[in-house]
């Protein structure tokens, strides 16, 4: 287990091969530059400052995206791609018949993120918590599209993103202490699923998606990040988001626990913010089975009081290796060592003020250098 970075990182710019944008998709009840609240407290950097103009005064390319702060991974990621080409949200038909939404959202069309994004201005997708499953969403539907848009709209009434043959427009993809494989935080011994428990962490939650100004759209409840979160539903998930030959891959796994001799793993207060501590505890003794038959067993205990370790690295059946410098390969999921702290270590923290501006620098650096 690593510690953040203390000191800077050395950029050598003229190593760089590439140097696309980097947009950063920030996680549950969370917001983005579109966002009042960014104003105050930016998600990126916290108390510790505002990582966005700081990176780009360094040379790099970057800016935050604002998406529903409770929306499923699919609305999500339509509401990512309509703020990158500058467009209306677009749910898709099909999409917003089944769940019982709008299917169009906010107009983006004047104000895109970017000033280009196709296949000679490809992205960095950097996503946190719930943004990296997010981004693995936008990915796949630039990729590939999707059938039931096709066959539910004509060819002149649908959104670019549901046709595909866009999978050369990302160049890399980053998640930090995402639920890849699903979150014990959401279930209960028998599987069952259930709403965060501990009375801070849902009053937190009220307050951001407050400060966020986001209100719901009436989605059914399997239109939920909530829902994608479940073990069961993250894993039925992963079997469409496959990973792609043409993307580098990159994961940042968190833990603020630590195991006893009983086997049971319980929060480092001096890493674990107040909000996750009863939850870290939680989760650290949990095992049990879910109703889709998964057995999550004492390595689903270390954990960074929101999210398991273990469901964080990379999605279970995707090819993954532990970071290596030397060999990092597009297809493959590079997992970085495991950083101490807790699930918003990777984003500045909220109290405990992290500083991550040299672990930005460095990942930065590192995917510019890459072919």
């Amino acid at each position: 287990m690593q510690m953040l970075p203390a000191m800077p990182t050395t950029i050598d710019k003229a190593a760089w091969n590439t140097n696309y944008t980097f947009v950063f998709v920030h996680g549950v009840s969370g917001w983005g530059s579109y966002d009042l609240p960014y104003r105050i407290m930016p998600y990126w950097g916290m108390l510790g400052g505002d990582l966005i103009p700081f990176l780009n005064k360094q040379g790099f390319s970057t800016c935050a995206a604002s998406v529903d702060p409770n929306g499923s991974a699919w609305d999500r990621a339509c509401e990512l791609y309509a703020q990158l080409v500058g467009t209306r949200v677009d749910y898709g038909s099909a999409h917003a018949k089944k769940y019982g939404h709008e299917r169009f959202g906010k107009d983006f069309t004047g104000r895109a993120l970017v000033s280009a994004f196709d296949a000679t201005h490809k992205l960095n997708l950097i996503g946190h918590s719930f943004g990296g499953t997010t981004i693995r969403m936008l990915a796949h539907l630039l990729a590939h599209g999707d059938a039931d848009e096709q066959s539910a709209a004509h060819c002149s009434d649908i959104s670019p993103l549901f046709t595909g043959g866009k999978g050369d427009w990302v160049h890399s993809l980053t998640t930090l202490a995402t639920p890849h494989n699903g979150t014990t935080a959401y279930c209960d011994h028998s599987g069952n699923e259930k709403r965060m428990g501990p009375p801070l962490q849902r009053a937190m939650t009220t307050v951001m998606e407050s400060l966020a100004r986001k209100v719901p759209r009436g989605r059914g409840g399997d239109d939920l990040a909530e829902y994608d979160m479940y073990i069961d539903n993250a894993l039925r998930l992963n079997e469409k988001l496959t990973t792609s030959p043409s993307l580098y891959y990159f994961s940042y796994p968190c833990c603020t626990t630590e195991r006893q001799a009983d086997g049971k793993c319980t929060p480092v207060k001096a890493c674990t913010e107040q909000m996750f501590r009863a939850t870290a505890e939680i989760i650290g003794a949990m095992y049990g089975m879910t109703r889709g038959g998964f057995v999550f067993d004492e390595t689903w205990r270390d954990n960074d009081g929101l999210v398991n370790t273990i469901s964080a690295r990379a999605p279970f059946d995707a090819p993954q290796q532990d970071f290596d410098a030397a060999n990092i390969h597009r297809g493959v999921w590079n997992i970085m060592p495991v950083t101490q702290g807790d699930h918003m270590a990777p984003e500045g923290g909220l109290f405990i003020v992290r500083g991550v501006r040299p672990l930005f620098l460095e990942h930065l650096n590192r995917i510019n250098c890459l072919p």
